[in-house]
């Protein structure tokens, strides 16, 4: 389940990715932001994952 789980964090970080980099082209500082709060949830995550790997 681990690795499943950190697809799909890696998945929200490119999806976020995407988000910031339409927003930034269209001028929509809304989407922007909504982009690069979805990678920061992902890296926080990411980071979760990181220290439960360390426990095993």
């Amino acid at each position: 389940m681990g690795n499943q789980d950190k697809l799909e964090n890696m998945a929200e970080e490119k999806v976020g990715e995407a988000k910031e980099a339409v927003g930034r082209a269209s001028d929509d500082k809304d989407l922007e932001s909504e982009g690069k709060v979805d990678q920061t949830k992902a890296n926080l995550k990411q980071a979760g994952e990181k220290v439960k790997d360390a426990f095993r």
